[in-house]
């Protein structure tokens, strides 16, 4: 019942584990028409990159093998043609499909296909087997893999997984865990499935929505196209999730160059569109923080992009800051009525009555001592102060489409994404008001903090 189905049982060698980063280097497809092989096919691929030599000595295969291989841009009108129509089957299928996709988009050929995973196949119909890799399922049915990390080699012992499991489970069984495996979400009768074929497994920003064109949400993800069939999956966990995609009647999208600039659109977008299942996003921030002049602490409120590295704290409600304030004074023994933020009474306060003040208000230490404490637990509180002397630019690159964005950020806010160098101008002039927004400021926080940032610094004619 299934290996009736046209199949593509596909192979790859590459030259590591990411998609966008490394390349293929060797190619196997052995199709499948009515439970027979119809053909075996195999070719080396050059990477027109070099091959890390703890790969070299997994697959043997070596970059002199390589170098009169044809590239994979030669090879990629056939193979797209060979694999058309096709269900791809491979063990660990996410890998080589993702590895194809980028490959294919190189050439400038969209591919898109339905997959099958015999990881997940063999889970499914062995489960009381604990593990499923490729050398586990070749030592556990006894199948014959003469060229192990050979791609026709690795690929044959899929095909002879295939057979073996529908003669010991049966082909009836085999069919039934085949579509559960593959089974793909179902759109809703009302969403046009070429809307939703046409959102690129790339990163980006995905907005859904609704009657009369409502925003209902904005989304993001590294991979779109996955994550928004993600939401008309059949498990869906809440009726929130199933209210959404009843709802929904047409879904749009925004690519980015990487995940930085799609947290930072989302942000943007969902502040600007109100959608209504955003909540946590959408919700109005107060912006408040401490501050703390040695002799006085005081909430505020009214402050700028510029002023958040002279606050302690940034909080969206002032019910958020004063329960922040009352664990920090829990923790380090503080004196919430000393301090001004519980009603003063005569004498000890309650809280030193039930053990979580020190007792600066019965008497029983120094301001000093109080306030140095203060301060020790205001540290943790303390917002960054912008490292910069004005704006600078964010770099993101887009490897499959060889493209690069630049973030224009200043004092901690998002200006906008760049493509060009007039762009790049516009928004260092619009980052002479710089507004703030929380969220963003989290986003980037992180980002800038990490390794991986790659920051310019842009002229200086901000204020």
């Amino acid at each position: 019942m299934f290996l009736d189905a046209p199949l593509a049982i596909v192979d790859l060698e590459t030259t590591g584990a990411h998609p966008v980063h490394d390349r293929v280097t060797e190619i196997a497809v052995i199709e499948v028409d009515g439970g027979e092989v119809a053909l075996e096919w195999s070719t080396l691929v050059n990477p027109e990159t070099a091959i890390p030599s703890a790969i070299q000595a997994l697959t043997g295969i070596t970059n002199d093998m390589v170098a009169d291989a044809p590239t994979f841009g030669r090879l990629a009108a056939e193979l797209h043609e060979r694999l058309a129509g096709r269900v791809l089957v491979a063990h660990n299928a996410r890998f080589d499909y993702g590895f194809l996709r980028h490959e294919f988009a190189r050439a400038g050929l969209a591919y898109r296909a339905k997959t099958l995973c015999t990881v997940k196949l063999s889970r499914r119909l062995y489960p009381e087997h604990p593990r499923h890799n490729l050398d586990s399922v070749i030592a556990r049915h006894g199948l014959d893999c003469r060229a192990r990390h050979r791609a026709l080699g690795d690929a044959n012992a899929v095909w002879q997984f295939l057979r073996h499991a529908a003669e010991e489970r049966g082909s009836e069984m085999l069919a039934v865990a085949a579509r559960q495996v593959a089974k793909q979400p179902s759109l809703p009768a009302h969403l046009d499935p070429a809307m939703v074929e046409a959102i690129p497994e790339a990163p980006g920003v995905y907005l859904l929505y609704g009657e009369k064109d409502t925003p209902l949400y904005v989304g993001k993800s590294i991979d779109m196209h996955a994550r928004v069939l993600s939401h008309f999956a059949d498990d869906l966990r809440s009726p929130r999730e199933m209210q959404l995609a009843r709802e929904v009647r047409r879904v749009d999208w925004q690519r980015t160059a990487g995940e930085l600039g799609a947290l930072l659109r989302e942000a943007a977008l969902v502040k600007e569109l109100l959608p209504v299942f955003n909540r946590q996003l959408r919700r109005p921030a107060e912006l408040c923080g401490f501050a703390f002049d040695a002799t006085k602490l005081r909430l505020v409120r009214d402050f700028d992009a510029e002023g958040i590295a002279h606050v302690y704290g940034l909080f969206r409600t002032k019910r958020a800051a004063f329960a922040a304030l009352r664990g920090l004074a829990d923790e380090h023994g503080l004196c919430l009525q000393a301090l001004g933020f519980e009603t003063a009474r005569k004498g000890a306060c309650f809280r030193h009555q039930i053990a979580r003040c020190a007792g600066l208000c019965a008497g029983r230490e120094s301001v000093h001592a109080h306030h140095a404490r203060l301060a020790t637990a205001l540290a943790g509180l303390k917002n960054a102060a912008w490292p910069w002397r004005g704006p600078v630019g964010v770099v993101e690159k887009d490897v499959s489409r060889e493209a690069t964005e630049v973030h224009v950020v200043h004092q901690w806010c998002y200006v906008g994404t760049a493509r060009s160098e007039d762009e790049v101008s516009a928004l260092v002039e619009a980052a002479r008001r710089p507004r703030f927004d929380l969220d963003q400021y989290r986003v980037l926080l992180r980002h800038l903090r990490s390794k991986r940032a790659r920051v310019v610094e842009l002229p200086c004619t901000a204020s």
